[in-house]
């Protein structure tokens, strides 16, 4: 009896994977490391009906073919937005590239996913924005789309279990202050602001609000001490290449008046309750005080199921599922469209301008 409950149990979890189809054909633009590592597992795992890659260089079409024999393989952006079949498109290609090809691609009127930075600069996000309101309801709708198409920015962490646990206890709390560490090694490919920094930003902001700058300070040409008034919580950010790829951190502590919360890897969330305070006085100073740590999302090294995977504790996975879903008129809420960028990108331009101007100060001495 127990072996056919669990017989059907498993039978029935596999027709649920198996019975999620889709219904249009998607295209992809780039095929970078990230893009194998990250992004084409997921629409694989999906069975994400991809029709094109697209690359810019001759010599990776053949190498593209064999490796995906059903994608079509082209050096052509203009094909692929020219062929009605293809109703999105993910973009993760060079950062610089980014803001032509988004450009492009709304002009199409199909749904674009862009991997961050979408762009280089506000001027260019507003631009984007414009643009998508201006070509966002293609002229010749089909009328099976209840849905305009979407915008969408590829910020993983907002989708990120851990941090969907943590907004929601915090919705809850009086918060008090927060600290967090971005740590990696040395970025000398890219800009570490756009291309690294944008991630703790933007998980900051998701979490607390539009904040305003109380301080920033330069460390190192691309390390930063920063800290933040967001509407109800100040806290403070230390984002850093000086450290190392081989041990790199990602680590967030947040304050409550009941408790800390500790963030780290995106990989495990924990609570620890502050002891009891009476009349002013710590009750730990007189008790001894047992500290209890409560664990509210932790991945499971042990067992290789989806869930425990870090493809999905990091959001990738979930942050596809809402594109495609959304692509797909299934209702589902997009946290990462192009105007929720626009507070990241103010952050990154006010750090900018703090830099351009040390500089100037620097250079005057």
């Amino acid at each position: 009896m127990i072996q056919q409950l669990i017989d059907r149990y498993k039978r029935i979890r596999t027709e649920r994977f198996h019975v999620q189809t889709y219904q249009y054909s998607y295209a992809f633009v780039g095929m970078g490391q990230h893009s194998l590592t990250n992004l084409y597992p997921v629409l694989h795992y999906l069975g994400v009906p991809l029709k094109y890659i697209c690359v810019t260089s001759e010599r990776k079409l053949q190498l593209i073919e064999r490796k995906f024999p059903h994608v079509k393989a082209t050096t052509s952006l203009d094909m692929i937005l020219k062929d009605d079949e293809v109703k999105g498109v993910f973009v993760s290609a060079s950062p610089s590239a980014h803001f032509f090809i988004a450009s492009q691609v709304l002009q199409s009127g199909k749904s674009l996913f862009i991997e961050k930075p979408p762009c280089q600069s506000l001027q260019e996000l507003d631009a984007l924005n414009d643009q998508q309101r201006l070509y966002g309801i293609p002229e010749h709708s089909s009328p099976t789309r209840s849905l305009s198409p979407v915008a969408m920015v590829g910020l993983q962490k907002r989708y990120a279990p851990a941090v969907q646990t943590l907004q929601k206890r915090l919705r809850k709390e009086e918060l008090v202050s927060y600290d967090l560490h971005y740590l990696t090694g040395a970025y000398p490919e890219g800009n570490a602001l756009l291309d690294l920094y944008i991630h703790p930003i933007d998980l900051v902001c998701f979490l607390f609000g539009t904040p305003d700058i109380i301080a920033c300070q330069q460390i190192s040409p691309a390390s930063y001490i920063l800290m933040l008034r967001h509407p109800n919580i100040i806290g403070t950010l230390e984002l850093s290449t000086s450290y190392t790829w081989t041990s790199a951190e990602e680590s967030l502590k947040v304050c409550t008046s009941k408790g800390i919360y500790r963030l780290s890897q995106m990989d495990e969330l924990t609570f620890e309750p502050k002891p009891s305070i009476i009349l002013g006085f710590p009750i730990e100073k007189i008790h001894k005080y047992n500290k209890n740590i409560e664990h509210l999302y932790a991945r499971n090294n042990f067992t290789p199921l989806l869930p425990n995977n870090q493809l999905y504790s990091q959001g990738y996975f979930n942050e596809i599922r809402a594109f495609i879903d959304a692509v797909e008129s299934r209702k589902i809420h997009v946290l990462t469209d192009l105007q929720s960028v626009r507070t990241i990108y103010e952050v990154i331009s006010k750090i900018q301008e703090i830099k351009v101007h040390s500089s100037y100060s620097h250079s005057a001495h």
